[in-house]
């Protein structure tokens, strides 16, 4: 699926097959979890909420500029993608009985350093953040004491992984014709912003983590 035309059969395909929220986390379904654990994927599920709810403006106005319609098709895609991400993470907020966040800080924080920057690193932000957080839905899928947020993790940590292999085909791309000097420099700078963005996951949704029986460190 290197091609911008093999991700847009991918994204129609995925959208065809997918439960809807609804369907993935039926009303009615008791969770299993006490209190206190309840309350540590509340926490971590209203900031994911927040974060794949985006509408994408900003970068798709970048990409159209960018003159490649294909590529732009495709990234509208994986942008309606994240969004019914975002349901899913509001079912599981009712699923346990709790509401929405209006706004945090990390988030808004995280969009307005994207609206500072090009189309390339805006990209390379995606993918940090994205990769990162397949960690935090694959302990979601394997470990979670609730069978509705298993599938919750499986659903969207299949997704995510095929959202990384998006992005850094169009990355390798992008950065084709950068001399190698100034690739290795570049690869070193988004290291160390990596290694902040699994910091702030590992503080943000460290209760949650712990009740997948991951214990983080920082």
């Amino acid at each position: 699926m290197a091609t911008a035309a093999g991700w847009i059969a991918h994204f129609h395909a995925n959208a065809d097959r997918h439960l809807s929220p609804e369907e993935l986390i039926p009303s009615g379904t008791p969770s299993p979890m006490d209190a206190r654990t309840r309350r540590a994927f509340v926490r971590s599920f209203q900031r994911f909420a927040l974060g794949e709810s985006g509408d994408g403006v900003h970068l798709l106005r970048m990409a159209t500029d960018a003159g490649d319609p294909a590529y732009t098709h495709a990234l509208a895609l994986l942008v309606q993608e994240e969004q019914k991400h975002a349901a899913l993470f509001l079912r599981a907020l009712e699923h346990l009985d709790a509401p929405a966040l209006p706004a945090h800080w990390t988030d808004a924080a995280f969009t307005r350093l994207r609206h500072l920057i090009g189309l390339r690193t805006e990209i390379s932000l995606f993918l940090i953040a994205e990769t990162v957080a397949t960690g935090y839905f694959h302990a979601l899928a394997d470990h979670a004491p609730d069978p509705a947020l298993r599938a919750l993790g499986q659903r969207i940590a299949e997704d995510e992984r095929n959202h990384v292999r998006f992005q850094i085909d169009r990355l390798r791309t992008g950065f084709r014709d950068t001399p190698a000097p100034l690739r290795a420099l570049i690869g070193g700078a988004w290291t160390v912003v990596a290694a902040g963005a699994a910091t702030v996951i590992v503080v943000d949704h460290r209760a949650a983590l712990r009740a997948c029986g991951v214990a983080p460190r920082t």
